[in-house]
């Protein structure tokens, strides 16, 4: 039976007064991805720092995201003739 793949993905986080940045790592096997995000609190706002962390960690994830869909549009273009296109059209 195959073992099945195994993706791992890390968050650290770290803030500076109303900033928070998210560095996200992804592992699988041998390849190594990261992405990051930010996010900023409105002075006016509560201080509640896990908001600022989900938001800086969504944002982190959706750049990990893109790099995926880059590199799957770029190993379908070294199989497939001409520009790949993303489900929503763009490429």
């Amino acid at each position: 039976m195959e073992q099945p793949r195994v993706w791992t993905i890390e968050i650290a986080f770290s803030e500076d007064g109303e900033r928070t940045r998210a560095d996200a790592w992804l592992r699988s096997g041998s390849r190594r991805l990261s992405g990051w995000g930010r996010s900023r609190r409105n002075p006016v706002d509560p201080d509640v720092p896990a908001v600022g962390e989900e938001l800086a960690a969504s944002r982190a994830l959706s750049d990990l995201a893109h790099q995926l869909v880059n590199e799957a549009l770029d190993s379908i273009e070294l199989f497939e003739p001409g520009p790949a296109e993303h489900a929503d059209g763009e490429q």
